[in-house]
């Protein structure tokens, strides 16, 4: 198996794509709006993929998170709201903020699953600092690390209630970015001490089955690398100081914070120790290129795939319209009983 996501160009797989992925055999496939047109189709898709593989519990992924990002969307689907939305509503009511973003999730989970999407990559970890760049903004659970690790704690219980593997991101800490990542490469220079607030989170949901790194450079960690493709960032902060030693993606390699072929990157990544590249625009060229790159995927890494995938194992596919309003409904008179 390729240690890789892909994404996919259009609606359904083209003749090449089939090829290739039943040659390669990705761990997985992440899907965007590019991808969507109705439920119908989207289950269709999701279905020939896991065809190809003959694997049920196939790693699809998504991003789902509510607010500004969020690919599936009205009105095939609910509007779900952004993070700040629990974070203001954890100033009035704590407990009532994290019941109500646990529903809002198992609610996420239950529109996934429907169309055979098994991964979420949600929730953010990143604790929002003033002054930062607004890529994390509203996206973000709070400027309080015990207060972020507790909203994502009940999202991760809520999505895998739902049939769906979260994803904490963007490991080891993306609040402080000065640049969008996706334009350019944001420098850190925050002390050691000053990024345990960063840390902080990741560390309380360190059993976490899946994780995604941010592409940052942190000066008081490694001065020329970004943290996706710095060995030091990866085991020593990552794996050791934070204690993860779930599934790990970079985020996608087709972002301008790094530089380097797409190919390339991927490779510096595996050897920084990421578990998956993560490679979405689906240029057939990029990912024929981190094919031959990549080394197979290692036992350890198979290992933290069937682990995670596992926590699923048991969850049947969500199909019922009544669930889904009681969760909505329910989470909606939590949000409205506070206001």
């Amino acid at each position: 198996m390729t240690p890789a996501v892909f994404g996919l160009t259009g609606l359904s797989l083209t003749a090449d794509e089939k090829a290739f992925f039943r040659d390669s055999d990705p761990a997985g496939y992440i899907i965007f709006g590019r991808n969507i047109e109705s439920k119908a189709q989207l289950r269709a898709l999701t279905d020939e993929l896991r065809a190809i593989h003959g694997r049920d519990d196939l790693a699809i992924l998504i991003d789902q998170e509510g607010g500004r990002v969020a690919r599936m969307q009205e009105p095939l689907w609910p509007k779900f709201p952004a993070g700040e939305v629990f974070d203001k509503l954890y100033d009035i009511a704590s407990a009532t903020a994290i019941e109500a973003a646990r529903l809002n999730a198992q609610a996420i989970a239950v529109t996934l699953r429907e169309v055979g999407i098994t991964v979420d990559c949600h929730p953010l970890l990143d604790v929002r600092q003033p002054d930062a760049n607004n890529v994390i903004g509203d996206r973000a659970l709070g400027s309080e690390p015990m207060r972020v690790a507790a909203l994502g704690r009940a999202i991760l219980d809520g999505l895998q209630r739902g049939g769906v593997v979260g994803v904490v991101k963007h490991l080891p800490g993306h609040g402080r970015t000065s640049v969008d990542t996706h334009k350019a490469l944001p420098t850190v220079t925050a002390s050691d001490e000053e990024l345990q607030l960063d840390l902080a989170p990741f560390q309380t949901l360190n059993k976490a089955p899946m994780g995604m790194t941010g592409h940052l450079l942190f000066t008081a960690w490694d001065a020329e690398t970004p943290s996706t493709l710095s060995k030091t960032v990866v085991q020593d902060i990552i794996r050791d100081r934070i204690g993860f030693d779930g599934l790990l993606f970079t985020d996608d390699l087709d972002m301008e914070a790094l530089s380097g072929t797409v190919p390339e990157r991927a490779e510096r990544a595996q050897m920084a120790g990421c578990d998956i590249a993560l490679n979405c625009w689906a240029k057939m060229d990029d990912m024929i290129g981190i094919a031959d790159r990549l080394a197979p995927m290692s036992d350890k890494t198979q290992e933290r795939l069937d682990r995670a995938m596992a926590t699923i194992a048991d969850t049947k596919d969500a199909e019922s319209e009544d669930e889904l309003d009681m969760l909505l409904a329910r989470r909606d008179e939590l949000i409205a009983a506070t206001a």
